[in-house]
């Protein structure tokens, strides 16, 4: 009974020892890339970012691991929706206190804090763990063309 257990045992470990799975590790190095919103869909461009926060454009890409690059989005204000959005969108937030449901326009938010229209966006996009928070730490929104991280010389990201 013994020996046969450990044959069994030895045969697995055999097997195992054959397959050729790789385990992809996390690189140490993030490409930056920039990205400008000027005149594209808001949702079209979502899923892009998405895609390059999760590391998708890899061919390393896993889903329970961070591959993913820094993003840099310019002319957040300059981002276009379909349709009669502009005027009937809605975001909802609620304050937490008894009626405390509160509705703004796209609109609005355009005229206020653009970069919350890109962020909540590609926050959608995002899978609903914890890792997707910190992808979203590599995701930097500017309203206008001028952003901070010249000195990690970002690449232009073709769609």
């Amino acid at each position: 009974m013994l020996t046969m257990s450990f044959v069994l045992l030895h045969s697995t470990v055999l097997i195992l020892s054959l397959m050729k799975t790789t385990i992809a590790k996390v690189q140490d190095q993030k490409e930056w890339y920039v990205v400008d919103a000027a005149d594209q869909v808001l949702g079209r461009l979502a899923v892009k970012i998405a895609n390059v926060l999760r590391g998708r454009h890899k061919p390393t890409y896993v889903p329970n691991m961070d591959h993913g690059d820094h993003v840099i989005v310019i002319n957040a204000e300059k981002v276009r929706v379909t349709g009669k959005k502009e005027d009937k969108k809605e975001y909802m937030h609620y304050t937490g206190y008894v009626g405390g449901e509160r509705y703004v326009k796209l609109s609005d938010y355009r005229a206020r804090k653009p970069e919350f229209l890109i962020k909540h966006a590609v926050e959608g996009m995002m899978p609903g763990n914890k890792l997707a928070s910190a992808m979203l730490l590599k995701l930097h929104v500017y309203a206008g063309t001028e952003h901070p991280h010249a000195p990690q010389k970002p690449k232009t990201f073709n769609f």
